[in-house]
């Protein structure tokens, strides 16, 4: 699937919900479900610099393609980076790099978060980006 398929369904998902109290409650369903990241990667360089709360990115070139594993220790900033996990993982660093993220502001995101956590999503959006930027070289 590729990473407009992936936008596409998320902005299908986030239509059936007519209020946003009901998208937050599925923003901190998909934390949940976010799998867990492994001890040794939540240290501080793998820390997203510019989020309110504690977020852990980390990202592994798995042949071609970047597999990224995330937690945070507050529920939707989970939710968020869930959403951001699901879109681009497994995906090749080119495919990473030259894609608009357009289901961000299609699912109202941006509009419906508090200004830090909207800060803290855009500083996700360019850590994923960086690491793919610099796994495009290994490739």
């Amino acid at each position: 699937m590729s990473i407009q398929e992936r936008q596409d369904e998320v902005i299908e998902e986030f239509e059936m919900f007519e209020d946003w109290m009901d998208k937050y409650e599925y923003l901190i369903s998909l934390g949940k479900e976010l799998p867990i990241i492994k001890e040794d990667k939540k240290v501080e360089e793998n820390i997203i610099k510019g989020c309110q709360s504690r977020v852990w990115l980390a990202a592994d070139l798995q042949i071609d393609r970047i597999h990224f594993t995330a937690d945070s220790d507050a529920i939707i900033t989970k939710g968020i980076i869930s959403l951001m996990i699901r879109v681009l993982t497994d995906s090749t660093p080119k495919e990473i790099i030259e894609t608009e993220l357009y289901f961000i502001d299609k699912v109202g995101l941006k509009e419906h978060l508090s200004p830090t956590r909207s800060n803290g999503l855009v500083s996700m959006v360019k850590q994923m980006k960086m690491y793919a930027i610099a796994y495009s070289t290994k490739v």
